[in-house]
């Protein structure tokens, strides 16, 4: 980060902890209509512009390690695997052989110097390309360079893989903005993959998502934890161009340390800063991201059904060296998760609420904007006419999003 940037960021820290009032000129959010959580048609529609058109975080390549190894991967409802070609590129596929269908891989992770549909034996490389088939001498004008496995697009940043169903979308550098510019300032091509776990909860997708763009629920679901030493009445929020978005919490007390990070390896090059303080990043649409110098998580919120979502949790860590695991990552680990478990605790209630009449919108406050540009960049993707407009959430902070195209940018931060 340039120390421009970082000063802005305390700036408004002491901006936000003084504050009476919302900055003037800041606009009073329409409600959220609950419609948007229960309705059947409105969730086709995320799937269709939303979930099947963005660029989302899948996999580390630690997780594919050797030439030939693969893993299969579900997450967006689509049979998909990933596999680590002989010339050491990781790509993904459709998990469906060109003939009649069926999977070309049936165990969920693996190593093969190709794969081979069990159906009727066509085999491919570890490219995609078909290689070989039962009884070719029966196939009339069979051209089997057009019969390669369908490829999805794939980019990284860093050991970090990224997948977009759309053909046609931008560079994934290009789509995530500067999400992508935080991530990479933590050194991802170094980070080593520590473990994941996923955790199936009864809502929609959107109302954890929701919880993990504000603080202001600190004080009431977090008192014992994250509270004692996250100040949320001066965090810090950028919102950024195409729904990413930046939330940086001060600690109560300057020169803090998490006790649950001692004695594990930092990051070589990172910041100091980001050892400072808490900030979250939002890269659109599901992931969120606490950076921290010794690594950080990956949480990912991925839609199920309409009232029933996963977070999965991904670990990145500098390498630790030879040897096992320091034991402080289990308190870490297990810390996090006595957190996670906090911010879930009433995701079911609320779904039940959003299913009744005793709900008929969410109104936001001004520490629950990045709520708000969440849902905007999703009308923007849907596009509004295909929206009924009940359900629909109007653009209202257009000049409080920061397109970062000049120095001048820092000056929607209020004086």
């Amino acid at each position: 980060m340039n120390p421009a940037e970082v000063q802005a960021i305390l700036d408004r820290h002491a901006y936000e902890a003084a504050r009476s009032n919302p900055p003037e000129g800041f606009p009073k959010l329409p409600d959220i209509p609950r419609e948007r959580y229960v309705d059947p048609a409105f969730a086709e529609l995320e799937k269709k512009h939303l979930w099947h058109k963005s660029w989302v975080y899948a996999i580390h390549g630690d997780e594919v390690p050797k030439p030939g190894s693969y893993l299969q991967w579900t997450r967006l409802g689509e049979p998909l695997f990933f596999i680590r070609g002989e010339d050491g590129k990781v790509r993904c596929f459709y998990n469906v052989c060109r003939h009649r269908g069926a999977p070309v891989v049936t165990e969920e992770s693996g190593e093969s110097r190709g794969v081979t549909c069990k159906y009727h034996g066509w085999t491919y490389n570890t490219r995609g390309e078909l290689v070989n088939l039962r009884d070719r001498r029966d196939f009339v004008g069979l051209d089997m360079s057009c019969r390669s496995l369908n490829e999805v697009r794939c980019e990284s940043l860093g050991n970090l893989y990224f997948i977009n169903l759309d053909p046609d979308a931008p560079p994934l550098r290009e789509a995530m903005g500067p999400a992508g510019d935080a991530i990479m300032e933590m050194k991802p091509e170094t980070l080593i993959f520590v473990e994941k776990t996923a955790i199936k909860v009864a809502c929609n997708v959107k109302i954890l998502l929701d919880a993990f763009l504000e603080v202001y629920h600190l004080k009431s679901i977090h008192q014992n934890t994250v509270d004692r030493f996250l100040d949320h009445r001066g965090s810090a929020i950028a919102l950024w161009p195409h729904g990413h978005s930046r939330m940086v919490t001060p600690f109560k007390k300057e020169g803090w340390k998490d006790p649950g990070v001692r004695g594990l390896p930092e990051i070589e090059g990172v910041d100091p800063y980001i050892g400072t303080t808490n900030m979250s990043i939002l890269a659109y649409p599901n992931l969120v991201t606490p950076l921290a110098p010794q690594g950080m998580p990956f949480l990912c919120f991925w839609p199920e059904t309409i009232d029933t979502m996963v977070i999965e949790v991904h670990w990145f860590s500098p390498s630790w060296g030879d040897g096992p695991r320091p034991e402080v990552w289990d308190m870490r680990l297990s810390n996090f998760l006595a957190i996670l478990d906090e911010d879930l605790q009433f995701a079911d209630h609320i779904q039940k609420s959003v299913e009744s009449n005793g709900v008929k919108g969410f109104p936001l406050n001004y520490q629950e904007r990045r709520i708000y540009h969440w849902h905007e960049e999703l009308d923007r993707r849907i596009g509004a006419q295909n929206i009924r407009p009940e359900m629909r959430v109007p653009e209202v902070l257009g000049e409080w999003v920061d397109a970062r195209s000049s120095a001048a940018a820092p000056a929607l931060v209020p004086a």
